[in-house]
């Protein structure tokens, strides 16, 4: 469950879901670099103006669940146009910037984005569109990526399934309800 911050802006009541930090694991497999597995944390943020501040890392994972080096960062900015309507401008480590549209599902919070303007620097990989996934199921983030390049036709390249991180800060009050000394309470 999700509570609706008092502060957060009307217009982004629909896009609430999203809100808060998220951590979790997924695979990336592309022709055009090696299949692995990657860690992710991604952040949605509102400073009670019109959008949500969108912020991912991702990194490499070893057999062994263990950070091995960066994989992609992005930095976004998310914006409900009526009910139902999502926009996005996303800037990439790689050198892209991207405007995304999509919709919100009827019902359920599942929302589907596909790339509308794509701006490379001469140094970026190859990248033609994309498509998105994002739901929130069960209590959890899940997505799924999709790219194309003039070579390479639409197809899934990333997922991931992510966990809402829950900040220590929002217990602070509830510790004055623990026992002093902290064995007592498991008795």
């Amino acid at each position: 469950m999700f509570e609706i911050p008092s502060d957060l802006n009307p217009a982004l009541v629909p896009l609430a879901f999203l809100l808060g930090t998220w951590q979790g694991a997924g695979v990336a497999d592309f022709p055009d670099r090696e299949a692995c597995n990657f860690g992710q944390e991604v952040t949605f943020a509102h400073d009670g103006r019109d959008f949500l501040e969108y912020r991912s890392h991702s990194w490499r994972l070893d057999g062994d669940g263990k950070r091995i080096g960066p994989l992609e960062s992005e930095h976004g900015f998310w914006r409900i146009d009526g009910e139902r309507r999502v926009e996005i401008v996303m800037i990439r480590d790689q050198g892209v910037a991207e405007v995304w549209y999509g919709e919100l599902a009827e019902g359920k919070p599942q929302i589907d984005l596909v790339t509308d303007a794509i701006a490379r620097t001469g140094g970026s990989p190859e990248y033609t569109g994309g498509k998105r996934l994002y739901g929130y199921v069960k209590g959890d983030l899940m997505w799924v990526g999709e790219k194309a390049t003039p070579e390479i036709p639409l197809r899934p390249y990333m997922s991931a399934h992510l966990k809402r991180v829950v900040d220590p800060r929002e217990w602070v009050g509830d510790l004055k309800d623990l026992p002093d000394d902290g064995v007592a309470f498991f008795r």
